[in-house]
């Protein structure tokens, strides 16, 4: 008799997340009768936890390689404060306010991936130190509210994409159009990826695993944009940042040199410094990535919010952690996919957005929210301890 992980080609935890992830929606569809998929209240999940999606895909490339950034909380408010005095005090435009945010970002990445990478303080060190240095400059720069930022930047986070064909059945055909997209550009990406791996005789994923993940993932997609189409506005902007961003990075893990070299760094250090990558050098690029995303992170949180204060960002850095490891990456590195902790993400703001509509208490919402990340983590280790692999 066939079991599921024969069916399934081994992949049976990254469609147990997808599965985990359905059900505390319809359980929260229930108990808030029918107002968690609310349109508007799926917009609001998007726009709500954009810093999240941004900051956990960086992440996990941080924790992939072996490493930990409790900083970014902090760099968040630091690159805020930063772009919005920029903007407020000394008239730059928007615009390029906004790359120089990124540029901030990715300095505080090299200024954090000198000390991991060439000096060789741990990287838990190195980033305690980046949120306490970051939190304090961010104190120094808005310790007194700053706002009153041009309309363009606060439609980053705040506005949708430009309703430009109308309405279909009071849905926005502009958002229908992108789902459309994305499950064509899905279903090319992964027979393109079926075809590669048959040319060069590499093992395969079974043929009913490979329809059902696809058949499955089309209608999921299909289902969030229907939704999302019906909401006032359409497709957020802020999306479409996170989309781009999550096919970049989607295609530098799985289909670049670094990507490689990452997971292998992760897997096993010493037998990558042995197969010659220059693990100082990826070390050092590692941190500087993750530096541009916080400040990106910085961009939206700011627009989201109109305005720029000190204490932005907090707990920042643990939604990040928490959304990678519930989304199926590994505690001892070398193992994740910036698919699995964008679900990650999405678990983390739909037990934000349920418990909220139910009322619960933000007291109550830190316990559920920790003891669903203490069971991921508990979940991979038992996992692979039942596999027979060493646990570090």
């Amino acid at each position: 008799m066939t079991t599921l992980k024969q069916t399934f080609g081994g992949n049976l935890r990254q469609y147990g997340i997808v599965a985990a992830l359905f059900l505390i929606v319809i359980f929260f569809q229930i108990t808030t009768d029918g107002k968690l998929l609310l349109p508007n209240n799926v917009a609001s999940l998007i726009t709500q936890n954009a810093y999240v999606m941004i900051l956990a895909v960086g992440m996990v490339i941080v924790i992939i390689a072996g490493h930990i950034d409790l900083s970014v909380g902090s760099v968040v408010a630091f690159v805020g404060g930063a772009v919005a005095l920029l903007m407020k005090d000394y008239g730059w435009s928007w615009w390029l306010a906004v790359l120089a945010g990124v540029l901030i970002g990715a300095l505080v990445g090299v200024w954090q991936g000198f000390w991991v990478a060439y000096v060789g303080i741990p990287a838990f060190i190195v980033t305690l130190a980046g949120m306490l240095i970051f939190r304090g400059l961010a104190i120094v720069l808005v310790g007194v509210t700053v706002a009153s930022f041009p309309g363009e930047f606060n439609a980053i986070s705040n506005d949708s994409v430009s309703n430009a064909f109308g309405y279909i059945a009071n849905k926005d055909v502009v958002t229908l159009i992108f789902g459309a997209v994305v499950i064509a550009g899905l279903i090319f990406s992964q027979l393109r990826a079926r075809s590669e791996l048959r040319k060069h005789e590499l093992q395969m994923e079974p043929m009913t695993a490979f329809l059902v993940k696809n058949v499955v993932f089309a209608v999921l997609i299909a289902a969030f944009t229907w939704i999302l189409a019906g909401s006032r506005g359409g497709t957020p902007i802020v999306l479409l940042i996170i989309g781009v961003i999550i096919v970049a990075y989607s295609f530098v893990t799985q289909r670049t040199v670094f990507g490689r070299n990452v997971y292998a760094m992760g897997g096993n250090l010493q037998a990558a410094i042995l197969s010659g990558v220059n693990t100082k050098k990826m070390n050092f690029w590692v941190f500087v990535n993750i530096g541009v995303l916080a400040g990106i992170a910085a961009i939206v949180t700011t627009s989201k919010a109109g305005a720029a204060t000190a204490n932005a960002g907090n707990s920042y850095e643990l939604d990040a952690i928490a959304s990678c490891f519930i989304g199926g990456t590994s505690v001892y590195g070398g193992i994740g996919r910036v698919s699995g902790v964008i679900v990650g993400a999405l678990i983390m703001g739909v037990l934000n957005i349920g418990l909220s509509i139910m009322g619960v208490g933000s007291e109550w919402q830190q316990v559920i929210k920790g003891l669903v990340l203490l069971a991921a983590v508990a979940f991979d280790l038992l996992n692979k301890r039942r596999s027979g692999a060493s646990v570090r």
